[in-house]
């Protein structure tokens, strides 16, 4: 049976994690004038301005909602939760501020300033070598007593989709006065598919006329998925881009609310995630160039056939995590990523505003 202090540390709990939503400024919407697309207006939402430093922030403060709403989550529990990091460090952090231990479940080949930003929060890192087994491994977790958190099988049900300050709340409300208010396209990836889900489903909601596009790793689970609509779908290709390109369907991926998928190969997404740092002045990791290059296909598609609009898209973390990986020419030597042939298309697209993928 439940006591009232139970109910107490739950209620407290809930107010810590309102009061941390109610410090917490939203995040810019940045405006990219690129005058080979006359007409077309880009827009990027910056999530790695978040205290933890990308979109997963929203996301860890929803999942720790839920379980404690739910009933999962109760005083002095420990946590744990599969992630390949970003999530992992908003969790950590979360952890911290609710007094918990927390266990991250991680693929071996992290990135390792996302592993150092757990353990600095005071988190734990179970790193594996299979990425396929990080669930497994949660689960064992879990089994002994730990709350599993579980964003690939809970984020499309923890987040309000619709409203209550989620992200597409966000981009809508700060689109209002723009002169494109309503834009043609939102882009982002599909991680846990709590996002996408979120915004496709916002959008109906709203009865607004934009188009829901996911951009991802060439070959990745939800690219063939969605295409056949097969949740038993698996990649066909691995990719260096973390946080996106699942290698199964995980459970909140939502297809029918998506209505395009482009696939986009590793080297033009780490080629754009550095063309980012020199159009924006910072660097964002390799889901942010994922992203930029699914922004310039479709405008280079619009502009084709003589659309004016705007187009949304996501940077979902710091680039400076990725240092020692995606922005180390040595590292990506080692794993045979040339990103410089795709540096070359995407400035004939910035430059002629033609499409960077063949």
């Amino acid at each position: 049976m439940k006591t009232a202090d139970d109910h107490a540390w739950v209620h407290a709990a809930i107010d810590a994690l309102e009061r941390e939503a109610a410090r917490s400024a939203d995040t810019h919407l940045l405006k990219l004038d690129l005058p080979a697309f006359a007409g077309i207006d880009f827009y990027f939402k910056d999530e790695a301005s978040h205290p933890t430093g990308s979109l997963k922030h929203r996301l860890a403060r929803s999942l720790y909602l839920y379980a404690l709403c739910n009933g999962r989550l109760r005083a002095g529990q420990d946590v744990v939760d599969a992630s390949s990091g970003s999530t992992a460090i908003a969790e950590a952090w979360f952890a911290r501020l609710l007094g918990l231990r927390f266990t991250a479940v991680m693929p071996a080949r992290t990135a390792p300033a996302k592993i150092r930003a757990v353990e600095a929060l005071g988190g734990a890192c179970d790193l594996v070598d299979d990425p396929s087994e990080v669930h497994a491994r949660a689960a064992a977790h879990a089994a002994r007593g730990a709350c599993h958190l579980d964003q690939f099988g809970l984020a499309e049900r923890a987040t309000d989709w619709r409203g209550n300050n989620n992200i597409a709340e966000s981009i809508v409300g700060q689109l209002a006065r723009e002169p494109q208010a309503r834009p043609a396209w939102i882009v982002c990836g599909a991680g846990t598919g709590g996002t996408s889900a979120t915004i496709g489903r916002y959008l109906r909601y709203r009865r607004l006329p934009t188009r829901l596009c996911v951009a991802e790793p060439a070959g990745s689970a939800f690219a063939h998925g969605w295409r056949r609509r097969d949740l038993q779908a698996c990649a066909s290709e691995p990719t260096l881009i973390e946080g996106i390109g699942r290698a199964r369907v995980e459970p909140g991926f939502l297809f029918d609310v998506v209505d395009d998928v482009l696939e986009v190969p590793d080297g033009a997404s780490i080629a754009a995630a550095w063309l980012l740092e020199s159009l924006l002045g910072r660097r964002y990791g390799g889901s942010s160039g994922t992203n930029l290059v699914a922004c310039l296909q479709l405008a280079a598609a619009m502009r084709a056939r003589g659309e004016r609009g705007s187009l949304v898209t996501l940077l979902c973390d710091r680039g400076e995590r990725y240092a020692e990986t995606l922005f180390d020419t040595g590292w990506l030597a080692a794993h045979g990523i040339d990103p410089s042939p795709w540096r070359v298309r995407l400035d004939a697209s910035l430059r002629c505003g033609s499409a960077p993928l063949p």
